[in-house]
C-alpha cells in the first residue's frame, strides 16, 4: 500500500511538470509531429532513394492526387509487374535497386542473390545463446537484442567506410529473416508448448520461400502462390521514403556515427510502437468482429450502419477508428494496396475464403463515403486504404501468425533502413540531426532543502 501511495504521488509530480498547453505550439510556431497546419510533413531532409507522392501543392493549397511510391525513381507498380511477368521474385532485386540505385543484370542479380542466401545462417551459438536461452514474449524485442548481438560477431564494427557499411548491410538483410523465424519458434516453443523446429536456412530458395521453410518446414508445406505473395509483400514494405518514424529514427541515430547495429536497434524500437507498426494486424481483429456482428456480408447498407457504429465508437474497440483507412502521405489512393488487394484476390480463391475477401473490397468501398456522413458534408478530407488493409488478410491466408506481421515488416523494411543510412553518413553535407525545442517552464529558484515543504 504504501509503495501504491508513493508512487501516485510521484505520477501526479511528473504528471504536472510534462503539461504543455496546446496554445502553446502554436504561439511559438512549433509543428508537432514535425507536421505543417495542413498536414504536411516539414521538409527536414533530401534522399535519392524512395519518394511518397500523394499530393501537390498548388497556390498554398494541398491538392489530392493519385498515390506513387518509387524506389530510386522507377514506380513501384513497374517493378512489381516486371518480376511478377517474369514469373519470378522480386525482393532480391528490390535490394540490390534500393543499395546500389540501378536494377541488376541477370549475372548480377544471380551473384547478388547467392551471397545474400550465403549468409543467412546464424552460429549456433549464437542462435542458443542470444535466441533460445533468452525468454521473449515478443518477436521483435527479441529481434531488437539479438541485432545488438551480431555485433559482437563483427571484427569493424564500428568502422563507417563506405565498403563496410555494405557488407554490414547485406549481412544484416541478409540474416534478418532467419532471426525472426528462430525467435517465433522459441516463443511458440516457451509460451505455447508447441515443438522447438530450428531449421537451417536453404541457399537454393528464395527469401520469401526460405522464411517459409523456416516457419513452416517442408517446402510442400506453402504453396507456389504463397510463396509469391509473401515475395511480393516483403518488396512492397522494403521502403517508404525517408520521413517514416523508423527510416528517420535510423537516419536521426546514425548521424551520431554510431554503429549500425545500435541504428537497426534504434528503428526496430520505432516500428515496435503501436502507432507505426501492427496496423494490420488491428485491421484483421476489426474485420474478425465485423463478420461476427454483420449478418450478411454482401448487405450494402448493413456494413455501412456498421461501418458509422465504428466511427462512434460503438463498435469493435471503441476507439472510433476504422483501421487500415487513411494515410499520412497518401490521399486518394495508396499504391501498395492496389497492387497487394489482386494478389489478396488470388489468394482468397486458392483458400476458399472469397466471401471475406468481398467483405473486405466492400468495406473498402463504402468507408469514404461513411466516412464522409460521419464528419458532415461540409467535410473536404478524403481517406482511402493503406496496405495495411489488406495485409493482415494476406499474411491469414498464408497461416502466418499475428506474432509475425510486424517483424515481416521489418525483415523487408530493414533493406530502406540500411540504404538510408549509408546516404546519411556518405553523403557530402552531412551533419549530425538536431532539431531546437522551446523551453516553456520558466526560470525558477534553487529553494535549499531545510525550507522546502515537507
Amino acid at each position: 500500500m504504501e509503495d501504491n501511495n508513493y508512487f501516485a504521488k510521484l505520477e501526479k509530480s511528473v504528471r504536472a511538470s510534462c503539461q504543455i498547453e496546446n496554445e502553446l505550439f502554436e504561439e511559438f510556431e512549433v509543428k508537432r509531429g514535425l507536421r505543417n497546419k495542413d498536414g504536411t510533413g516539414v521538409l527536414v531532409g533530401l534522399t535519392n532513394i524512395g519518394d511518397v507522392v500523394g499530393y501537390k501543392k498548388e497556390d498554398g493549397k494541398v491538392i489530392a492526387i493519385p498515390g506513387k511510391l518509387l524506389y530510386r525513381g522507377i514506380d513501384i507498380e513497374d517493378i512489381t509487374k516486371g518480376f511478377q511477368k517474369e514469373d519470378r521474385h522480386g525482393f532480391d532485386e528490390t535490394v540490390f535497386l534500393l543499395l546500389t540505385g540501378h536494377l541488376p543484370g541477370k549475372k548480377e542479380l544471380a551473384s547478388f542473390s547467392e551471397h545474400m542466401a550465403s549468409l543467412r545462417a546464424l552460429p549456433d551459438d549464437f542462435v542458443k545463446d542470444m535466441i533460445l536461452s533468452m525468454k521473449g514474449k515478443d518477436v521483435l524485442n527479441i529481434l531488437a537484442r539479438s541485432v545488438l548481438g551480431l555485433y559482437t560477431l563483427d571484427e569493424k564494427p564500428d568502422d563507417i567506410s563506405l565498403d563496410n557499411m555494405i557488407k554490414q548491410s547485406v549481412n544484416i538483410i541478409a540474416k534478418f529473416p532467419t532471426i525472426v523465424a528462430y525467435s517465433y519458434q522459441a516463443l511458440r516453443h516457451l509460451y505455447k508448448g508447441k515443438t522447438l523446429s530450428i531449421r537451417h536456412p536453404q541457399v537454393n530458395l528464395t527469401t520469401a520461400e526460405n522464411f517459409l521453410y523456416l516457419i513452416k518446414g517442408d517446402c510442400k508445406g506453402f504453396s507456389k502462390l504463397e510463396a509469391d505473395s509473401l515475395d511480393l509483400m516483403l518488396v512492397l514494405h522494403a521502403e517508404h521514403g525517408g520521413g517514416n518514424n523508423s527510416t528517420f529514427t535510423m537516419r536521426v541515430t546514425s548521424s551520431s556515427e554510431t554503429d549500425i547495429y545500435s541504428s537497426v536497434t534504434s528503428a526496430i524500437g520505432s516500428l515496435k510502437g503501436p502507432l507505426h507498426g501492427g496496423a494490420n494486424v488491428r485491421v484483421l481483429e476489426m474485420m474478425e468482429d465485423m463478420k461476427v456482428h454483420i449478418k450478411n456480408w454482401t448487405d450494402e447498407e448493413e456494413v455501412k450502419a456498421h461501418l458509422l457504429k465504428i466511427l462512434n465508437k460503438k463498435a469493435n474497440d471503441f476507439t472510433g477508428k476504422i483501421y487500415g483507412i487513411g494515410h499520412a502521405v497518401y490521399t486518394i489512393s495508396d499504391p501498395r494496396a492496389a497492387i497487394l488487394k489482386t494478389k489478396a484476390r488470388e489468394l482468397a480463391i486458392e483458400k476458399g475464403r472469397l466471401d471475406e475477401f468481398e467483405l473486405y473490397a466492400l468495406v473498402e468501398r463504402v468507408t469514404p463515403e461513411v466516412f464522409r456522413v460521419f464528419k458532415g458534408e461540409k467535410s473536404t478530407k478524403i481517406v482511402c486504404i493503406n496496405v495495411d488493409f489488406y495485409s493482415g488478410f494476406v499474411y491469414a491466408c498464408l497461416e502466418i501468425s499475428k506474432e509475425l506481421y510486424t517483424p515481416l515488416f521489418a525483415i523487408a523494411r530493414v533493406s530502406g533502413w540500411c540504404t538510408h543510412r549509408i546516404e546519411e553518413l556518405t553523403f557530402s553535407a552531412k551533419r549530425i540531426i538536431r532539431p531546437a525545442f522551446k523551453n516553456v517552464y520558466g526560470k525558477r529558484e534553487y529553494i535549499p532543502l531545510n525550507v522546502r515543504e515537507q
